[in-house]
């Protein structure tokens, strides 16, 4: 699918480039709605850019509207809460989605059936400036375009195991940390990054497990390599959050996080995710 030429020129965008990568539009007449921008041409932007920032059209007052908006993307994951997941600090939460904590790099899906294409994030009250919560992004085939090759061969051993028990499921994943997209076969990065367990703050650490490297100083370089690159300012954005924000993400090639913000600052997020099409059963679901 190409990008329609018509969108491209249309004088009511402002088109800029964000850096390492991504392309954000501005409507130019604020308040504009999403809905007159066509979803196969925004589509074919995500996939050549990665991430897509939609700034400044009308925001959707309800959680509704944005599910109804997702659903012009394709079929929808659906949740025991539905398919639009409310992301605010809890008062006391049972897992780090809903604390102010750092989100370690993952990518969506890894413990469920299907593993979305895309997610697409709706900023309903941004943090506020100076209280971090930046919601970050790692291009995973840049990172591994760029490494060295006796990195890229080390990371392309190691295979990890992951358990995560949370009130939505309690699910098992192996994947190889270097596999092929999908859909066009580009090299791409599954790697859930881990957390010091000795950091008590973070709520609900998953279990991590990595095998097929020699020793512990492999592992530990794995991890370090890994870390180094994923947060490269040449490979990660980290999106500051506007109140009204539309971003639509590539979760094939992409993995993200979250960095830590003020507790009791007003962020609130809302997030659905598209299944491709056909939908992408996980390939590395155990249970």
């Amino acid at each position: 699918m190409t990008v329609d030429n018509a969108l491209l020129s249309d004088q009511r965008l402002r088109i800029t480039a964000l850096e390492p990568f991504g392309l954000a539009l501005h409507a130019v007449d604020r308040g504009r709605p999403p809905t007159d921008l066509p979803v196969p041409s925004l589509r074919a932007l995500v996939r050549e850019h990665r991430l897509l920032l939609l700034r400044d059209f009308a925001g959707f007052d309800e959680p509704a509207e944005l599910s109804a908006y997702g659903a012009r993307w394709g079929r929808l994951s659906v949740w025991p809460f539905g398919t639009v997941l409310e992301l605010v600090q809890q008062p006391d939460p049972a897992d780090h989605i809903f604390d102010h904590s750092h989100m370690p790099m993952h990518w969506d899906g890894m413990y469920r059936e299907h593993i979305p294409e895309f997610q697409i994030f709706q900023c309903v009250h941004a943090p506020g400036e100076g209280n971090g919560g930046e919601t970050t992004f790692s291009d995973t085939a840049a990172v591994l375009t760029n490494a060295d090759p006796a990195t890229r061969a080390l990371w392309s051993r190691a295979t990890g195991t992951y358990h995560r028990k949370m009130e939505y499921y309690d699910s098992t994943c192996v994947s190889p940390v270097v596999t092929a997209h999908p859909v066009h076969g580009t090299p791409v990065i599954r790697y859930n990054e881990p957390t010091a367990e000795a950091d008590e703050r973070f709520v609900n650490h998953p279990d991590l497990e990595f095998s097929g490297l020699a020793d512990k100083s492999e592992l530990a370089e794995l991890h370090r390599g890994l870390r180094a690159a994923l947060y490269d300012p040449s490979h990660l954005y980290a999106h500051a959050w506007r109140t009204g924000d539309l971003v639509v993400t590539d979760n094939y090639t992409l993995l993200h996080g979250r960095n830590a913000f003020t507790n009791g600052a007003p962020r609130h997020l809302r997030r659905v995710q598209v299944l491709g099409d056909p939908p992408l059963a996980n390939p590395g679901l155990v249970r």
